[in-house]
């Protein structure tokens, strides 16, 4: 799996990254698991095509002394379809760009 992980990180900085996960992201049904959807002017083509596929999200998730981001863009409404694939850079992108200011607002230094 293709990820961007924070690790090694302290109690309070994991609560200060639930709170901002809390405040951001769509929470999952699975404890510690996040959503971050990405806009609608960021899907490729087919993303774009498959309506019935959207939302289309990266998955986040929190442990007790790391995050992880993943670079796998998916379905929230189906688990396997042509839809779903590895971010383009723009996507990615977007995702670091989260990330850092996650980071930035939290006061985690990683």
């Amino acid at each position: 799996m293709r990820q961007y992980v924070v690790d090694e990180l302290r109690p309070k900085e994991v609560e200060k990254i639930k709170d901002y996960l809390d405040s951001y992201c769509e929470l999952s049904d699975i404890k510690g698991l996040y959503w971050i959807r990405l806009p609608d002017d960021m899907l490729s083509p087919i993303q774009c095509e498959h309506k019935d596929c959207q939302p289309h999200c990266a998955a986040i998730e929190l442990g007790d002394k790391w995050v992880k981001f993943e670079m796998l863009i998916r379905s929230r409404k189906k688990i396997r379809c042509k839809c779903v694939g590895f971010a383009t850079h723009q996507q990615r992108d977007f995702i670091l760009s989260f990330i850092d200011t996650l980071l930035d607002k939290t006061g985690v230094k990683a």
